[in-house]
Order: C-alpha cells, then structure tokens, then sequence
C-alpha cells in the first residue's frame, strides 16, 4: 500500500473512499514483493499493480465489492494446470492478496491516512495490518514512526499494541515489508495472528564522485532506480545542474571531505568515477571503511592494480579492499556512457538483490532471490 502512498494520500485528502488490495505473501515465480498494491475508489477508477497483469481484472472486482460491503478479504491466486484461461498467476507462481475497505466509517481509516501523508512527505514510517485471526481485528491497524511512537491500536490487549509496535518498530529499522506471527494478547499469548507490517522509508542514497559525462548517465539510471543521487566534484566548472538536470543534489567539494561530513548508512551506493589518484585515494580509504551497500571505482584493470597499491600504502587492509567494485560494472560489453551506466547499475542490482550477473536462458537458477514464504494452510475469506 505504501509503495502507491503519492497518489493514496492524494484520494485521502479528496475524501474520496476506496478499497486498496497489498500483496502479503508469495510463492515461487510471483511477479510483484509484499507490499504491493492496486487501490480502486468509488468511481471505479485503479492505481497500482499486484501482479503485473495476471489477476488484476479479479483484484479490481474484489475492491469494488469491499467497497460495497465493507468486508476486509484474503484470497489467494496461483497458476491452474485445468484451464489455461482460469484466474491465475501464468508464470506458476502463488500470491495471497489482502484486501482492505478504506472507507470515511471505517475504524482503520484515520491510521491508514496517517501512514499514507507520512510516506507520501518522504518520512519513515511502518504500518501493521492484521491480516489473519478474529474477525473483530482483521483489517485493523498500527501506525509506528522510527521515535517508537505509535497510533491506532487494535483494542484488545494493550500488550499487543505494545508487541505490534516493537515488532514492527525493527522492521522499520531494517526497511522491511513482510508477515509477523502474533499472538493476540501479545507476545505468543492467546489465539494466533497473522499481520503485514509495510515499511517507508526515504529513497537510499546514490553518491557519484567525479562530474564526468559517465556521472551524468549513471545519475539518470539512478533516479529510475528510485535513489536520491548526489554528485560529488571539486571542479566547479563541471558540477553544474545544466550538466546533472536528474541530480537531487550537486555538491561542489573535495570528495572524501564531502563524504567525512555526510550521512551513509546499509543501502548507501558509492560510485567513483574520478580515476584521479589525487581524489580516489583519500575517498577509497574512507569508502572502504563505512557501512555502506556498495563501493565502485571506475578505471582499467592497470588503473585499478595501481589504486590498490596506493590504498595498502595508506593503510587499507585486504579485507576492505575486497570490498571495492573495480573496474566498476558488470561485463556488457559497454562503450557508451549509457551502456557503462547500464552495466554499473546492474551490478549495484545484482549486488542489493543476491543476483549473480548470469544469463538467465539456460541457467538453473532463481529469478527472484528474496521470496517471502506463504504459509502452508489454505487461505480463504477472513471476515
């Protein structure tokens, strides 16, 4: 739900009533994560996706018929061998759909719009929704903000609230969307409860080093990705926002001071494209040594045996120069800076996500690499 929160904030604020169905889990080749989401309003009109196409005809009805009833809804969708034009995932996967009324009477909307303005402002937040247990809580929902403050509640036991926060609290720290086992009274206590915690958090950063026309393809293909992209150069003359235009940020600095005072954290993607001695050395032995996702340099391979040379002498170690992506990119036979942007992005891709940079055509090996386990039971109508 929160991965549409622009537009669902948007439909708050119009007052405008709608159903908005969030993938909770799936199974085998399933196109879209948990978290996903399709809303319809009232008017009939759909944002969103969540399942590229295969089941989205049946996901529009259920939201209108949530809309009409009121009733909070999982179902589940998969591949059937019977009819090959049946309702289903054609890929062969598995994907179980929560299908939540947001309307003006509704006791989870005030929480809802609080968690969609949040997102939508940029601001980390989570949100929990039960999903599966007594009917009185299904649909219900928590708002958590990274202070451990949270809103609404699922009155029944405080002490669920309490758990539901500090449970949903850490998957905000881990910018995680999944399902959390519960029991009602907290803690493992009382009849067992199935919820979808979501997760905002602020775009991660993309830090490029060096104002090169390489820099500005690569700021491009950041921006698509979904990164904040900074430009880091010392050079004014070529950090200018005519020659960055995507660019969140343009910073006119030596590199490794600007990195020395800025904030990085896991998701962080560091990409030097300097192959100036004078600048790589000092940011690389920084880089290097920050918690950060990624760490590539651009240059030949001469380039790049040479910079490791100077890194030792500075005192970086064997274990972080392992760290380093250099020469930075995957193999695709790139010469253009767009292809040399293509190919440095699909190795952050590949990177973040456990990829192996392999062809997938005649390789026995998975597509998708973080699949969120379905539950073994079957899964039907919740209220």
């Amino acid at each position: 739900m929160l991965d549409i929160a622009e537009e669902l904030n948007r439909w708050v604020e119009q007052g405008r009533d709608f159903a908005v169905a969030t993938v909770v889990a799936v199974g085998g080749s399933a196109p879209r994560r948990p978290g996903a989401a399709l809303a319809v309003d009232a008017d009939g009109t759909a944002i969103g996706s969540v399942s590229g196409g295969c089941v989205e005809g049946a996901v529009y009805e259920l939201c209108r018929q949530a809309l009409e009833d009121g009733e909070t809804v999982l179902e589940r969708f998969g591949y059937s061998d019977e009819d090959a034009f049946a309702v289903g995932l054609t890929c062969g996967g598995v994907i179980d759909i929560l299908v939540t009324p947001v309307r003006a009477d509704g006791p989870a909307r005030p929480v809802l719009a609080a968690a969609l303005a949040a997102a939508a402002r940029g601001e980390a937040a989570a949100v929990a929704r039960v999903v599966t247990g007594p009917a009185e809580l299904v649909g219900r929902a928590l708002l958590v903000r990274t202070d451990g403050s949270h809103d609404g509640g699922f009155g029944a036991h405080p002490e669920l609230d309490r758990t539901v926060a500090a449970e949903a609290g850490a998957f905000l720290d881990a910018g995680r969307t999944g399902t959390l086992e519960i029991g009602e009274q907290g803690s493992r206590c009382g009849a067992p409860l199935t919820l979808l915690v979501e997760s905002s958090v602020p775009a991660p950063r993309m830090i490029v080093f060096g104002a090169i026309d390489f820099a500005s393809a690569l700021a491009r293909v950041g921006k698509f990705l979904g990164y904040h992209v900074t430009v880091c150069d010392a050079r004014p003359v070529f950090a200018t926002r005519t020659r960055f235009p995507e660019a969140d940020e343009i910073v006119v600095e030596w590199p490794h001071t600007y990195l020395e005072r800025t904030e990085v954290d896991g998701r962080t993607v560091l990409c030097v494209l300097t192959h100036d001695a004078k600048f790589d050395v000092p940011l690389l032995a920084l880089a290097l040594r920050l918690p950060v996702a990624y760490v590539g340099a651009m240059g030949s391979r001469r380039t790049h045996l040479d910079r490791n040379e100077r890194l030792r002498e500075v005192g970086v170690t064997e274990l972080e120069l392992a760290r380093l992506r250099s020469p930075i990119g995957l193999d695709l036979g790139a010469r253009t800076p767009e292809e040399t942007a293509l190919s440095i992005a699909a190795e952050i891709v590949a990177s973040r996500r456990g990829g192996s940079g392999t062809s997938l055509t005649g390789a026995h090996i998975p597509i998708h690499h973080d699949p969120t386990a379905l539950p073994t039971q079957r899964i039907g109508s919740v209220a």
